[in-house]
């Protein structure tokens, strides 16, 4: 049961629950109320302190309201000539204003909210959210329910809607439900999704939502000796779980599978494709395999050419040593250790 004694609801906790809204992140005011955090937003949003206020639930300056009452009781019912008195069309004024105060919010929390799920509070916040599949599954077979990620297609408001990034199969996909195809994808922007990725590099990929739930937070985790198989910097299992050959979808007409040769056949299924055994993708083994010739004071340069490491030491004493092995004779006319024939 309601009193009048209860706070009112804040903007932010309206605007979250929206419906479409799930996917958004609360973010706290303390983030708002920092100035640096909103470094740029200023020419981006019309409208931008009034939509501030409206966020920050500040009540908005009112100057001339004595001057008003007077002028109200003025306009109370004068006729233009267009049939709406000034006082009906002064509200009417007021809440075009109003509305366009409110979109301009909206603009402001999601470009402010782009930022924020960057930040060690967001990304924690967004985590939980993809615990509790708040965020949906990926809608390729294949990939078995795998918990996908928000994530937009660029960064700048108006140009996509959010989008669904599967880590499972390395893919974006629209939202099924249509009440979030509305939702700009600037919102989330490009970096989320991978700084996810990396800031919680532990999560099982391959879980399921419905098995995440069912097991809960601590069982959806790489146990020790899944961490302890790391490859070029990840997760030996958490690379591509979704993609390989038995993941990839196989025409086939009476049990014959169809050549990719074929009018109808499949193409492009390398899109998707994985080696049988992961090992191979390893970078630094295949390197050193490929340079077994180089001595061990040799290394590969940005270029692709070995470059001779520099011998430690004082380089003017090196100079020195050198000009002692050609006994220091001013005479010797020798170039790049060819004797001349003079």
């Amino acid at each position: 049961m309601s009193t009048s004694s209860e706070a009112p609801e804040s903007w932010i906790a309206s605007f979250c629950s929206l419906l479409g809204h799930e996917y958004f992140a609360d973010v706290s005011e303390e983030f708002i109320e920092d100035d640096f955090n909103l470094t740029g937003l200023q020419s981006q949003v019309a409208m931008y302190k009034e939509a501030l206020e409206m966020i920050l639930d500040v009540e908005p300056e009112d100057d001339d309201d004595d001057d008003e009452e007077e002028d109200d009781d003025d306009l109370d019912d004068e006729d233009d000539g267009d049939g709406l008195t000034r006082r009906e069309r002064k509200h009417a004024r007021m809440a075009s204003d109003l509305s366009l105060i409110e979109s301009s919010a909206e603009m402001l929390y999601g470009l402010i909210h782009q930022r924020f799920i960057c930040s060690r509070a967001g990304i924690q916040q967004m985590s939980e959210k993809y615990e509790l599949g708040h965020f949906g599954v990926c809608p390729r077979t294949n990939c078995g329910q795998a918990r996908t990620i928000p994530v937009g297609l660029s960064d700048i408001p108006g140009e996509d809607t959010v989008k669904l990034f599967c880590p499972s199969c390395l893919d974006v996909y629209v939202p099924p439900n249509s009440r979030f195809q509305t939702v700009d994808g600037a919102f989330f922007g490009r970096t989320f999704g991978a700084l996810f990725l990396l800031t919680f590099p532990e999560y099982d990929l391959s879980r399921s939502g419905p098995e995440a739930l069912h097991l809960g937070p601590a069982q959806c985790r790489l146990n020790e000796e899944e961490r302890h198989h790391q490859l070029n910097g990840l997760y030996r299992k958490n690379i591509a779980p979704g993609l390989g050959r038995d993941k990839t979808y196989q025409p086939r007409i009476y049990g014959f599978r169809v050549s990719e040769i074929a009018k109808s056949g499949p193409r492009m299924q390398w899109l998707r494709d994985k080696p049988f055994n992961v090992m191979d993708l390893d970078e630094v083994k295949k390197w050193a395999a490929e340079h077994q010739d180089l001595d061990d004071d040799e290394h590969m340069g940005v270029n692709g050419m070995a470059v001779r490491r520099r011998q430690p030491g004082n380089a003017r004493l090196r100079q020195q040593a050198q000009r002692k092995a050609h006994s220091g004779s001013p005479m010797n006319v020798e170039t790049n250790g060819a004797e001349s024939e003079l």
